[in-house]
This record gives C-alpha cells, sequence and structure tokens, in this order.
C-alpha cells in the first residue's frame, strides 16, 4: 500500500436469512458501493448469501467477486488456517484501497464466520464497519405468527451443536435452537418430554423457494436441512413483547 494511500474498510454485511426482500437500506448501499465482494464459499454448497443479494437487485457487474473457503470441519487446525488465507484474501485489496463487503448470512454478530475475519482486520488496523442484518430466528418468528419472547421472562439462544443443547431446553423462557436439522429426533423427543412441543416451531430455509415450517411440532416431525431454526415460545403470550 502507498504511504499516502488510505486503506480500504471492511464491510461485514449481514444479509438475512433468506428473503431478499430483508436485506436493510444500509446494506443494499454499501454493496453498491464497493468495489468487491467477498462470500462464504463451503465444498459443494451454492453461494446462498451472494443468491441472496442477486435476487435482492444489487447489480454486481463489474465488481470483483471474492469467494472466501470455510469447510465444514471441527479440526481447529484447519479452520485456522482457512481463516487466516481468507483474512490475506481480503488484506490484498483493503491495502490496494478498495473497500471490502464480506456478505453473512442473517445477522453479522450472531454465530457468524465473520468474526474470524474481523478480528485478524482489527488486528492489521484496518478500518472495519459492521451492519447488521435480520437474525434467522427473528424472521422466523414472523413467519410461524409467534412473539418470541413475554415480559419479564429471558430468551436463550442456543446453537444445536452445544454439547450441552438438551439440557439448555429445561431452562426458562424461550428457546431458540439454531442448525438444528441432524439433532432434530433428539430436539422433539426432549421437547416432548418437558410438554414443550406444543409450543414449539420449525422454520427451514426461511425466505427461500424451499421453506418448510412445521408448527407446532410432534415427535413425528421429519428429519430438516442445516438452515432449520426451532423456536420455544414463552409460556405466557399475554404482555409478549
Amino acid at each position: 500500500m502507498n504511504q499516502n494511500q488510505a486503506p480500504g474498510v471492511l464491510f461485514g454485511v449481514g444479509v438475512g436469512p433468506g428473503d431478499p426482500e430483508l436485506l436493510t437500506v444500509k446494506a443494499l448501499r454499501a454493496l453498491e458501493r464497493c468495489p468487491v465482494v467477498a462470500f462464504p464459499k463451503t465444498r459443494g454448497e451454492t453461494n446462498l448469501a451472494l443468491d441472496i443479494v442477486r435476487r435482492a437487485g444489487v447489480c454486481l457487474e463489474g465488481k470483483t467477486l471474492l469467494p472466501l473457503l470455510f469447510p465444514m470441519t471441527r479440526d481447529k487446525a484447519e479452520l485456522v488456517r482457512y481463516h487466516d488465507e481468507a483474512a490475506e484474501a481480503l488484506f490484498l485489496h483493503l491495502r490496494a484501497g478498495e473497500d471490502v463487503a464480506v456478505l453473512s448470512l442473517g445477522d453479522v454478530s450472531i454465530y457468524s464466520t465473520f468474526s474470524y475475519l474481523l478480528t485478524r482486520v482489527k488486528e492489521k488496523s484496518f478500518p472495519v464497519e459492521i451492519i447488521p442484518g435480520v437474525p434467522s430466528f427473528c424472521a422466523a418468528a414472523g413467519l410461524v405468527q409467534r412473539s418470541l419472547t413475554a415480559m419479564k421472562e429471558p430468551l436463550h439462544i442456543i446453537p444445536a451443536g452445544y454439547e450441552s443443547s438438551l439440557d439448555a431446553l429445561s431452562l426458562p423462557g424461550s428457546k431458540v435452537i439454531m442448525k438444528s436439522g441432524s439433532t432434530l429426533p433428539r430436539l422433539c423427543e426432549r421437547l416432548d418430554e418437558l410438554g414443550l412441543l406444543p409450543r414449539s416451531a420449525l422454520v427451514e430455509n426461511g425466505g427461500l423457494p424451499n421453506e418448510r415450517i412445521v408448527s407446532p411440532l410432534s415427535r413425528e416431525t421429519e428429519s430438516s436441512g442445516y438452515f432449520t431454526t426451532i423456536l420455544v415460545g414463552p409460556e405466557e403470550a399475554e404482555g409478549s413483547l
């Protein structure tokens, strides 16, 4: 980077869970401004975040499209290597003075791979702007027309991969179980044991053409895909927010 040249700005852009109409005005303006659009890519997966942006009408012609490879693995050393490589790809453009928008499904701050990139970019002192997106569980609550919370009751957000996720279902208040597809049979069994199935709903691929909604759940609810959110509503609907 030329010493007199200002570095590019990294924009973390939440694109929402799937419905392109949920993309915010601020996100649209950032995407129009940035000459480089980076997006997460896993092996064998379609570029969902990029597809949402295209369906929202964002013109990508003339922009540099930068895929960032994030493999589905639990190998920590491998993950660190891929995160480092993705960050280095961003640095090349930021050092050249180019603004870069990194797309993130849902909201940038909720279980997003962007957090690993953010740490590395801030270590290099590049300017960063975060643009929040609509979280998947908020969109899911709208689809099933249920409140997420009741007055003075907590809301717990639980990743299905959390080793104590089944125990967390007994916590007081409402629950959101994210990316719950592979664990669905065990989750339904536990919800039934706790008497929570009537208060539970499932949204799979919310806002996408293959959207699926099951409300309420039952023990016989069929297995679902990776982008599945389960909502366990509040006990008391009166006074809910």
